[in-house]
C-alpha cells in the first residue's frame, strides 16, 4: 500500500526508514532520477490580498524614489541609431559618464590615473528617452549587477582591443580613445589621450566586471598585469550623474573613424 506524505513529513520518514535498514545491513536507497516540473504564473493564481496588503507600503516607498526626476535628456538617446555605423549617442554619454566617474575614484584610491573606458554594446538595454530622467531610467538602461573595475594592459592588449572592436562591428561605448580603420576595416592608428599607442606602455581601462571575467569573449581583458576592483555598480555611475546634473549631455564625437578610399 502506497501512502503520500507533505515534504516535511514525507523527508522525516525517509529518513527514518534509511536509518533502520541500513543498520539491519540492507542496502541504502539512492535517487535513480529528479524530475521537474514548469508551474507558469499566470492569471489563473489570483493574487493573496494579505500580501499585497502587507508590501503596498513599501512598493510605493520604492516607485517613489524610482520615479524621482533627476535631470532631463533633450533628446531619446537609442543603441539602434548611430552616429557613423560605430558610435551611438547613448554609448558616447555612457563611456563617458563611466570614464569621468572612474578617474576620479581611482585617482583617489590609487594614486593612477585612468586612460580608456571600454563598455559592451549589448549591455545597454533600454534607451534614454527624451524628457524626465529618472533613477528608473538608470534601471531600465543597465539593468545588470555589473561593478566597475580597472584593468592594466599592455600596449599590445589595447592593439588586441582595437582589432576585436574592428571585427566585431560593433559600437561599442568607448571613451579616451581613438582607432582609425582603413578602408577594409584594418585598424590604421591608434590614439589614447590624444597619443599615439605606445606598445611597450601600461594603459588603464575602465570596464565592467563582467567583460573582465570573459562576457561578449573580450579575452583581451583577462590578460591584465594588475586589477583593481573599485565597488561600484555602473547603474549607480548613472544614477550619481543623473543627480548632480540638469541636463544630459548628447555627445556626437567619433571614437571609431573609418577613411574614404
Amino acid at each position: 500500500m502506497t501512502k503520500k506524505y507533505n515534504t516535511y513529513r514525507n523527508g522525516f520518514v525517509l529518513f527514518l526508514t534509511t536509518a533502520l535498514l541500513s543498520a539491519c545491513g540492507a542496502p541504502a536507497f539512492r535517487n535513480t532520477a529528479i524530475e521537474a516540473k514548469k508551474l507558469p504564473i499566470t492569471n489563473q493564481y489570483a493574487d493573496n490580498q494579505d500580501i499585497e496588503k502587507f508590501i503596498l507600503p513599501y512598493r510605493d516607498h520604492i516607485n517613489k524614489d524610482l520615479d524621482s526626476v533627476l535631470a532631463y535628456c533633450p533628446e531619446t538617446m537609442d543603441k539602434s541609431n548611430s552616429i557613423n555605423g560605430w558610435q551611438t549617442t547613448i554609448g558616447n554619454f555612457l563611456a563617458d559618464v563611466t570614464f569621468d566617474k572612474a578617474a576620479t575614484l581611482f585617482r583617489a584610491k590609487e594614486n593612477r590615473s585612468l586612460d580608456i573606458c571600454l563598455l559592451n554594446h549589448g549591455g545597454i538595454r533600454s534607451i534614454i528617452p527624451k524628457g524626465p530622467v529618472t533613477a528608473r531610467t538608470a534601471f531600465e538602461v543597465m539593468p545588470f549587477e555589473n561593478s566597475l573595475m580597472v584593468v592594466a594592459l599592455k600596449g599590445e592588449q589595447v592593439l588586441e582591443m582595437a582589432q576585436y572592436i574592428a571585427r566585431e562591428k560593433k559600437p561599442h561605448p568607448l571613451g579616451g580613445m581613438q582607432i582609425v580603420l582603413d578602408k577594409d576595416n584594418a585598424v590604421k592608428t591608434i590614439t589614447i589621450q590624444g597619443k599615439p599607442l605606445e606598445a611597450g606602455k601600461i594603459y588603464n581601462v575602465a570596464t565592467s566586471d563582467y567583460l573582465y571575467n570573459g562576457g561578449d569573449s573580450m579575452d583581451f581583458l583577462g590578460k591584465a598585469v594588475a586589477t583593481y576592483y573599485l565597488d561600484y555598480k555602473l547603474r549607480n555611475i548613472y544614477i550619481d550623474y543623473f543627480k548632480e546634473v540638469d541636463t544630459l549631455p548628447i555627445i556626437r564625437t567619433e571614437r571609431i573613424i573609418t577613411q574614404k578610399p
